[in-house]
């Protein structure tokens, strides 16, 4: 079966590749859920996860919430084709996604090239 959706991470200008390193960097528990999370997105679309997904108002961002002891939240857009771009992932300390963390990937989408 093909799969749906294609999950492509954000590459930086010198090779670096955040969200990667930043589950690398993860407890076992969090890269598991953001794993399975992403696995699924690949296999079933974004409607089989939307408990896990939530749009950021004014921005063309989407972010996946992952919860637990450690609250982490990952940015990213959709594109055209069926594929979505992760740009940042972060640590979640308060209520609102800080507009620092929202910054970071928009810039990280403008290097990209656009939406």
């Amino acid at each position: 079966m093909e799969t749906q959706w294609h999950v492509t991470y954000y590459v930086s200008a010198n090779g670096g590749i955040p969200v990667r390193d930043f589950l690398d960097a993860a407890g076992s528990t969090l890269k598991a859920k953001a794993l399975r999370i992403l696995l699924h997105i690949e296999e079933y679309g974004l409607q089989v996860v939307i408990p896990h997904i939530k749009k950021l108002s004014g921005t063309p961002l989407w972010e996946i919430r992952i919860l637990g002891g450690d609250s982490a939240r990952i940015l990213f857009v959709t594109k055209v084709g069926k594929r979505i771009l992760l740009l940042h992932a972060f640590y979640k300390k308060t209520q609102k996604t800080p507009q620092r963390e929202i910054a970071i990937a928009l810039k990280r989408l403008r290097e990209h090239g656009g939406s």
